[in-house]
């Protein structure tokens, strides 16, 4: 009998010293990815800005704006050898807690319509898609429209 252990997790507020770490993750994870300069100015401005380590390692982050009482999901990323573990999971639920203590009424995000285990994941948080914005992602043979969502945070809104 093999025992399966789970890996100790740990959310916390991102740092100035993670940005290697997250830009590295970034570089690993899509083709076209931010710049130093945006992480450094999301950090800058007072995004919520998020890393998650399994055992010990960066596995992965995510970044929130949140104005009067809309919060926009910028990014989510995981380690493209963590994912499928769960940890996407975790981080999404994380941010909803911290929209709703924060009193936000709505969430808002971008996903590419090809990214299906992401669209997944947000349906079965209760997204829903409220729109497009053509052209809005660039790919090696052109661009990719995003699938806006969004979620209603309180109940008396949706």
């Amino acid at each position: 009998m093999a025992a399966v252990l789970e890996p100790s997790l740990s959310i916390r507020t991102m740092q100035r010293g993670d940005l290697s770490a997250v830009i590295a993750l970034e570089k690993a994870s899509y083709p076209f990815p931010w710049s130093r300069g945006i992480f450094s100015d999301c950090l800058r401005v007072g995004y919520r800005c998020h890393v998650i380590e399994a055992d010990g390692r960066l596995a992965g982050y995510t970044i929130v704006s949140m104005a009067v009482d809309e919060a926009h999901l910028l990014n989510l990323c995981i380690d493209p050898d963590r994912r499928r573990q769960g940890l996407a999971s975790v981080m999404l639920d994380h941010i909803l807690r911290e929209v709703r203590i924060a009193g936000m009424d709505r969430l808002f995000l971008e996903v590419r319509p090809s990214n299906r285990a992401a669209v997944a994941l947000y349906r079965r948080r209760g997204f829903r898609v409220i729109g497009r914005r053509p052209g809005y992602y660039p790919t090696t043979d052109g661009r990719e429209d995003a699938m806006v969502m969004v979620l209603h945070l309180d109940p008396e809104n949706e």
